[in-house]
């Protein structure tokens, strides 16, 4: 495999709602929740964010970064489940605000939560076979939640973009392989014209997240011969704050790898960005020669797993555009009014 990482870059919205301030309204104690599920808030988009804008921001992010020209770009692939539109892509959006438009192939990608690794694979897939010399993966969201519901605790809003190339001296980390893990687990869905998605609650953890990320894991440790002693960090799905800590855990990592790359107590479950925000985290703080190990999950139900070992790219242009730990300081707080009114989620 002769792919890597050649640049990367994310964005979190700076609004953000307290658990507090949902169960003021609906009840419950918030030190119970935010115990539970390790979550203490969520990110919130601005009433003029959506995915498109989110996915835009994340990916001139990755291009200052790259430092390569946009017509350089052979393929965009932007995974959500919260496209601006239900019939006109995103991609197109993006590749006409980054200016890489016309020559490339574009496309939106839906896998729940791992659409975002889906398109890092498809972009792997046309660099390895020559068909284009960058391919720009995105995950982002805005994730929907119903008022009241347990989701909104987590369900948020961010994103990463990830440029794919061919492995050599520009390279952040090279891609050591990747492995997926896919079956069908009715654990999360939501129907054409249904305004928020519902949750097959005893499918949700052991059937669902737990055994894809697991088997993803164990697949790609297999079959590349590595152990959990061999990587230095380890990013997974984060719907809560709870569950990456429990499966990494059984995998056999210590949360000291898993912690440089768990945002979700601090900015919600970011859904396709979610991966990809951990992962660039923990690049952020990496070290050539570190290995990474980086596995989604998305509802429906799948996993990908990846293998990266950082290289000497990672110190070129470290500081030409924000870090991770820079969105996470720049926040303000919203009260849960607000938070409806700019969501809309008020019905009239």
């Amino acid at each position: 495999m002769n792919t890597a990482i050649i640049g990367y870059g994310v964005y979190i919205p700076r609004y953000r709602l307290k658990v507090e301030e949902a169960t003021k309204v609906w009840g419950g104690n918030a030190e119970e929740v935010k115990n539970g599920i390790l979550v203490k808030e969520k990110s919130v988009p601005a009433p003029d964010e959506d995915t498109a804008t989110i996915a835009v921001t994340a990916a001139r992010n990755a291009l200052k970064r790259a430092q390569i020209e946009p017509q350089e770009i052979g393929a965009i692939y932007v995974g959500s489940e919260s496209h601006p539109y239900a019939v006109k892509p995103t991609a197109t959006m993006v590749a006409e605000a980054i200016q890489a438009t016309p020559n490339l192939t574009a496309a939106d990608y839906e896998f729940a939560c791992k659409a975002g690794t889906a398109a890092i694979q498809s972009c792997m897939g046309l660099v390895e076979a020559n068909m284009c010399r960058y391919g720009l993966a995105i995950g982002a969201d805005t994730a929907q939640s119903e008022p009241g519901d347990a989701l909104e605790y987590t369900a948020a809003a961010g994103g990463g973009a990830i440029i794919i190339g061919e492995n050599g001296d520009d390279a952040i980390a090279k891609i050591d392989g990747t492995f997926s893990y896919t079956t069908d687990t009715p654990d999360f869905w939501r129907r054409e014209m249904e305004p928020y998605p519902k949750h097959g609650g005893r499918f949700t953890g052991q059937p669902a997240y737990f055994k894809h990320i697991l088997s993803a894991a164990n697949g790609l440790l297999r079959e590349l011969q590595l152990t959990p002693q061999d990587f230095d960090y380890a990013v997974f799905h984060q719907p809560n704050g709870k569950f990456p800590l429990k499966v990494a855990k059984r995998l056999g990592f210590p949360r000291e790898k898993v912690e440089p790359g768990l945002l979700t107590p601090e900015i919600g479950n970011t859904y396709s960005g979610a991966t990809l925000i951990g992962l660039a985290s923990v690049l952020d703080q990496a070290e050539p020669e570190d290995r990474i190990l980086a596995v989604s999950f998305g509802s429906g139900a799948g996993s990908d797993a990846f293998s990266l070992t950082v290289e000497n790219g990672i110190k070129k242009n470290a500081n030409s555009v924000p870090k991770v730990k820079d969105y996470l300081k720049n926040k303000k707080y919203v009260s849960y009014g607000e938070y409806t009114k700019s969501r809309e989620l008020l019905v009239k």
